[in-house]
């Protein structure tokens, strides 16, 4: 015994097993278009970062320890336990 099925029937199975998955497993539609969203990102990041110049890895250090000092010396800065220094 032979199932066909013709195309529109197919459409629309799969259209409504697309609404049922929306309904049902919402957090993990969200969580898997969110996961792709960053890996997007983080790819885009990565083609613009390597069109830069590259730098060295002590002048990292050095910016980021600057930045580290700028915040401690704020009257605004808040330390690794919440509370203002």
């Amino acid at each position: 015994m032979e199932l066909s099925i013709s195309d529109d029937k197919t459409k629309e199975l799969l259209t409504e097993v697309m609404i049922e998955l929306l309904r049902t497993k919402r957090d993990l539609i969200r969580d898997i278009l969110m996961e792709a969203l960053e890996e997007v990102g983080l790819a885009n990041a990565i083609a613009e970062g390597s069109k830069n110049e590259f730098v060295s890895e002590e002048e990292v250090f050095q910016t980021v320890m600057r930045q580290d000092a700028l915040e401690i010396s704020s009257p605004h800065a808040i330390n690794s336990t919440g509370a203002r220094p």
